[in-house]
C-alpha cells in the first residue's frame, strides 16, 4: 500500500511539475491576456482572450472567432493556434458569457456585437487593423450576422464553416421545428460557461420526446412534459414564420448588396444546417453578383466539415482525397488576403466540391452550374417491384394513390427521413416507394434536387418529406439527400398559406441540401414520398391553428392524402 501512495504521489508530482514547465513555456513564448473586457458605445460588456506571440514585431493582423460556447481552455488553444500562425488570436464570447455580467440572449444582438469587437480590435496598439474571422456553427452565423447592417472597414475577411441560420435551420426546418436542439437553449444559457451535465444527458432528451409524443401535448406544452422552463423555445414558438424576429438577425434582402469581402464557407452533404450555410452564399450572389466567395463543400456533416472529415461517417466510408484540414486551409486563406500569401491549392473555382464514389474534387463558378441538366422523374401510379416507378415519362392519365394517417394512434410513426446510417441494407416505409430503371451508364447526382409534389388533402396542412436514395448494384441503399417541410410555407417561408379541404394543390419544394455523388452503371434512383408523423419535431394536426397549439384532441378525423402522378423531382445530374 505504501510504494503504492508513494506512486501516486510521484504521479502526481509529475503532473504538476509539467503543467508548470508548460505555463512557463507559455510565458516565455506568448503575451496572454484571458480577462479582456470590451465597452461597447451602448454600454454592453463582453469578454474575450487576447493571445500574441513575444517574437513578433510591430502591428499584426488578427483572427478573430466569436462563440458562444465559452470556455476558457479552448478559448487559449484557439488563441494560440492563431498567435503561432502569425496572427494575434481573438476569441470573443457573446454578449452574457464569461466575464460579461450581462444576460445571456442567443442571437439576438450579435449583428451589433461583432461590429463593435472588430472596432475594439483595430484600435489596440498590436493591431494593424486587418481582421479575418473564422469558426463554425453559431461562429458562423455571428461572422454573417455581423455584416448585416455595415462592414467593418477592418475586417477584410470571413470564413464561415457549416453556418447556422436561427429560424431557417435551427430550431426549426422549413417551417417544422424540430427537437434536435431542443437541450441546446440549457447547454449555453444555464451558466456562464457551459451546461454539460444537462446537455449530455441523452436519456432525458430521448425520454422527452417519447413521452411527450405519447401525451399527445401540444408542442408548446413540451417544456411540461420535461418539468424544466423552456424559455428561448417559448420565444421561437412564438415565430413560426420567417418574420422580421429571425430577419433582423442575418444580412437579409438588399442588405447583401453592401457585402463586398471575400468570403471563404465550408459545408457538408450530410450537414443538418447545410441549407443554412448555403442559404448566405445565394443572396449574397444574388444581391451582389461581383462578390468575391468561394465554398469548400464535401462528404462530412456538422462537425465534421468543422474538422476536415472523418474516414467513416455514419457507416460510409468516405473517399481518401475528402479528407482535408479545415483550420488549416482557412490560415492559409488569411495569408493569402491579409498577408500576400498563395491561395490554398484546393479552390479552384468559386464552388470547390468533393464527388463522392468517384474520390476526386470537381469545382464549378456557381451552385447552379455544379450539374449540366435536371432529370425530371415522376411519382407515378404504375406498379414496378414492391414500390411504383420512378418514371422519366409524364404520365398521360390523372391518378393518385392515397395515403390515411392517424395522429391519434401513437404506437406507429412516419416518416424516417434522417441519413443514418448513410448505407442500409434496406428502407422501411410506411409512405409510397418509387423507383427508378436501372442506369445505363454512370451518372452523377450533382447538386440539390427539388420539385413539386400535387396533392389534396382533407385539411387545411400537413408536414411531409421527400427522401432520395440510389440503391447500389449490390442492393443497398444510399442515402443521397431528404426534404423535410410544412405543406403551408410552401410558396413562401415568411407567411402561412392554408390548403383548402378537398382541392388539389400544387405544392413546390426547393430548400434542399447539395449533394455530389458518381453513381454506378446498374444503380437506380429510389424516392419515397411520407406524411411527417413521429416523436422528432412537431405533429401538424392540419386544424390551420397555430401547430404548436394544437393536440391530440385535434386528431380525431384521420389525415387523408391523395399523392397525385404529375408530382415529380428534378434531380441535378452530370455525365
Amino acid at each position: 500500500m505504501k510504494k503504492l501512495m508513494l506512486l501516486l504521489a510521484l504521479i502526481s508530482q509529475g503532473a504538476t511539475l509539467f503543467a508548470q514547465k508548460s505555463a512557463d513555456a507559455d510565458v516565455e513564448k506568448y503575451i496572454i491576456n484571458d480577462s479582456v473586457l470590451i465597452k461597447t458605445p451602448q454600454g454592453h460588456t463582453l469578454s474575450a482572450v487576447v493571445v500574441r506571440r513575444r517574437d513578433m514585431a510591430g502591428p499584426q493582423p488578427a483572427a478573430l472567432l466569436f462563440f458562444i460556447y465559452s470556455d476558457t481552455k479552448r478559448s487559449l488553444l484557439e488563441a494560440k493556434y492563431a498567435a503561432d500562425r502569425g496572427y494575434v488570436g481573438v476569441v470573443a464570447d457573446v454578449r452574457g458569457k464569461r466575464l460579461s455580467p450581462e444576460e445571456v440572449i442567443p442571437y439576438e444582438n450579435d449583428a451589433e456585437d461583432v461590429y463593435w469587437v472588430i472596432d475594439w480590435i483595430s484600435k489596440q496598439s498590436w493591431s494593424n487593423s486587418k481582421v479575418g474571422m473564422y469558426g463554425g456553427s453559431y461562429s458562423g452565423f455571428a461572422q454573417w450576422a455581423g455584416l448585416k447592417y455595415k462592414v467593418h472597414p477592418a475586417l477584410k475577411t470571413i470564413v464561415p464553416y457549416v453556418s447556422a441560420i436561427p429560424g431557417m435551420g435551427l430550431p426549426m426546418e422549413n417551417n417544422v421545428f424540430i427537437n434536435a436542439n431542443y437541450g441546446w437553449a440549457f447547454y449555453v444559457s444555464n451558466n456562464k460557461y457551459l451546461d454539460t451535465a444537462t446537455y449530455n444527458n441523452q436519456q432525458r432528451w430521448r425520454n422527452l420526446n417519447e413521452n411527450w409524443y405519447q401525451s399527445g401535448a401540444a408542442y408548446n406544452k413540451i417544456d411540461s412534459v420535461d418539468h424544466a422552463p423552456n424559455k428561448w423555445l417559448q420565444r421561437w414558438l412564438k415565430h413560426p414564420d420567417f418574420d422580421k424576429y429571425w430577419q433582423a438577425m442575418i444580412p437579409y434582402g438588399k442588405e447583401f448588396e453592401k457585402i463586398n469581402i471575400p468570403v471563404l464557407a465550408f459545408d457538408g452533404y450530410y450537414d443538418d444546417g447545410q441549407t443554412s450555410g448555403l442559404y448566405y452564399l445565394r443572396q449574397l450572389a444574388k444581391y451582389n453578383p461581383r462578390a468575391d466567395y468561394y465554398l469548400i463543400l464535401g462528404p462530412y456533416d456538422h462537425f465534421g466539415a468543422q474538422r476536415g472529415g472523418e474516414p467513416v461517417l455514419r457507416g460510409y466510408k468516405v473517399d481518401s482525397v475528402a479528407i482535408i484540414h479545415t483550420k488549416a486551409i482557412t490560415f492559409e486563406w488569411f495569408d493569402y488576403i491579409m498577408k500576400q500569401g498563395k491561395k490554398p491549392a484546393i479552390i479552384k473555382d468559386r464552388i470547390n466540391y468533393e464527388v463522392m464514389g468517384a474520390n476526386r474534387w470537381d469545382h464549378a463558378p456557381s451552385l447552379d452550374k455544379m450539374y449540366q441538366s435536371m432529370l425530371r422523374l415522376y411519382l407515378s401510379n404504375v406498379k414496378k417491384d414492391d414500390g411504383f416507378r420512378l418514371s422519366s415519362q409524364k404520365p398521360v392519365k390523372p391518378a393518385y394513390l392515397e395515403q390515411e394517417v392517424d395522429f391519434a394512434d401513437r404506437t406507429t410513426s412516419n416518416n424516417y427521413a434522417y441519413p443514418f446510417p448513410i448505407i442500409q441494407k434496406d428502407v422501411y416505409s410506411n409512405g409510397f416507394t418509387f423507383i427508378s430503371d436501372s442506369l445505363k451508364q454512370p451518372l452523377i447526382v450533382n447538386g440539390a434536387f427539388l420539385g413539386q409534389i400535387t396533392a389534396a388533402i382533407n385539411k387545411k396542412d400537413f408536414d411531409y418529406s421527400v427522401v432520395l436514395y440510389e440503391v447500389m448494384p449490390n442492393g443497398g441503399y444510399f442515402e443521397l439527400t431528404y426534404f423535410l417541410g410544412r405543406a403551408s410555407y410552401s410558396w413562401d417561408i415568411s407567411n402561412r398559406k392554408l390548403l383548402q379541404p378537398g382541392k388539389i394543390t400544387t405544392l413546390p419544394f426547393s430548400n434542399t441540401k447539395v449533394v455530389s455523388r458518381q453513381l454506378r452503371k446498374g444503380s437506380r434512383l429510389l424516392v419515397i414520398i411520407n406524411v411527417n408523423k413521429n416523436n422528432f419535431c412537431q405533429v401538424n394536426y392540419g386544424t390551420g391553428k397555430e401547430v404548436s397549439q394544437e393536440n391530440v384532441n385535434d386528431a380525431k378525423t384521420p389525415l387523408k392524402v391523395k399523392w397525385y402522378n404529375s408530382s415529380y423531382i428534378d434531380v441535378p445530374v452530370s455525365k
